[in-house]
């Protein structure tokens, strides 16, 4: 078992929420992200149908900021990662995308207006 301190409770300790509050506790103690603006298996409409995302981030307007995918560390990112998190980002159009396995982590900004992205070298801390 593992405390979330986001969710406030004991949650079994599978391997992708294991990679999951490894991330928030690297977000929050190294990042600077306010624990109050991460929101975990928020859920999110995209065809009429419901899905949940596994992290997500609002800036201090409360206003979509960073869309999270985590994955168990023995399961690679591919491509399929990468669709599934645009998938979920098709209503939010947040500014940052994030897949990571706890080993590998990508996160990239987006540019909506010249519908491209851009890699980053390491994950934005907090806004100021």
């Amino acid at each position: 078992m593992i405390f979330d301190p986001i969710r406030r409770k004991l949650l079994v300790l599978a391997p992708e929420e294991f990679v999951r509050q490894l991330l928030i506790q690297y977000l929050i103690q190294v990042k600077s992200y306010n624990p109050n603006r991460i929101s975990v298996e928020k859920k999110v409409v995209f065809n009429q149908m419901p899905k949940r995302c596994d992290v997500l981030i609002y800036d201090k307007q409360m206003i979509p900021l960073m869309l999270v995918e985590c994955k168990a560390a023995e399961v690679p990112i591919t491509l399929a990662a990468f669709e599934q998190i645009a998938r979920y980002n098709t209503p939010l159009r947040v500014p940052y995308l994030l897949v990571t396995n706890g080993l590998d982590t990508y996160c990239c900004e987006m540019d909506y207006k010249k519908e491209t992205f851009t890699f980053l070298a390491e994950i934005p801390d907090f806004p100021q």
